[in-house]
């Protein structure tokens, strides 16, 4: 073999090896990304008084609403059986009866305690509420029921069922949410639009992509995300999808997320063949149905 084919075959060798190199070692100019569009979350317009409920927006998972009645007589537990019939003939809500894990708790005891001993504010109220960026969602609520209504009408469990809905007292004498009770009172207008509206939003979850960040050195390529649920329930399975340039380059696998939850993402040394990447796109494939779909991608680009 001739001196000129070695050194030919040692050249071609060196420069695989350099190439090699080149696009293995994370070599190179530090190149960050930063947010460029994407991640929208809806909005839910309430034109509502708001001031109605303790906090904004509050209402539970879903329209069906299981209770259970505990330890109380005859006289006070038809009162509250009367009360949720009443407000379920007033509203689209419609509660049901359970014999464990209820959302509504309901005890004649003028001595019970909520959850980790904390008393319950008044006869009736939210123990366990979860906040989300669209919604304040009730998860369990308990009525203490002290005395039952002189009234046709269920008034005094159906003023404390709705402390257990989120709703505040009302300054109107003749609503049924004034502090003190007479037989004239009547659910109003509001209320029951108010009630209509916010339970109109299907039980869903909305997982969201939020903090978003990225660098790239060499052909390696780190991001950092949050994936949130802001929706209505635990979300299902889930997968990250990075695209580079319009291309898939990484898929990651996210576990369900309970509502009101997130999980912080880090993914380092994701190799990238290509180097001149101008764009990233991070997407959230969820298969089933959200609230809004418009907040599971992200678009980054270089910064500039």
């Amino acid at each position: 073999m001739g001196l000129k084919i070695v050194l030919s075959i040692v050249f071609f060798m060196l420069v695989v090896i350099l190439l090699v190199f080149y696009w293995i070692l994370p070599i190179g100019e530090l190149i960050e990304f930063r947010v460029s569009g994407g991640s929208s979350n809806f909005s839910l317009n309430n034109s509502f008084n708001t001031s109605m409920q303790f906090y904004e927006n509050m209402r539970y998972k879903s329209s069906e609403i299981s209770y259970k009645i505990n330890r109380c007589a005859l006289a006070r537990e038809d009162e509250m059986r009367r009360a949720f019939s009443f407000l379920k003939n007033h509203t689209i809500l419609n509660f049901y009866e359970v014999e464990e894990n209820e959302e509504i708790s309901v005890t004649c005891e003028n001595s019970a305690k909520g959850e980790e001993g904390l008393f319950i504010a008044g006869e009736g109220g939210v123990t366990n509420v979860v906040i989300t960026e669209n919604f304040n969602v009730i998860l369990n609520g308990m009525v203490i029921l002290i005395r039952e209504s002189k009234c046709p009408d269920p008034l005094v469990g159906t003023h404390e069922l709705l402390h257990t809905l989120g709703f505040d007292h009302s300054e109107n004498p003749n609503n049924i949410m004034y502090p003190t009770i007479n037989c004239k009172q009547t659910i109003g207008d509001d209320l029951i639009k108010n009630i209509e509206w916010l339970y109109s939003f299907p039980t869903l979850s909305d997982l969201s992509l939020e903090n978003a960040s990225a660098s790239m050195k060499g052909g390696y390529l780190d991001i950092n995300l949050t994936v949130k649920n802001h929706g209505l329930k635990d979300s299902e399975n889930s997968t990250l999808i990075i695209y580079a340039n319009n291309k898939s380059i990484k898929e990651f696998g996210i576990e369900p997320i309970s509502i009101g939850s997130g999980k912080m993402i880090t993914l380092s040394k994701i190799f990238v063949l290509r180097r001149n990447i101008q764009k990233l796109e991070l997407f959230i494939k969820y298969n089933s149905e959200e609230l809004n779909k418009n907040n599971n991608k992200i678009m980054l680009e270089i910064k500039k």
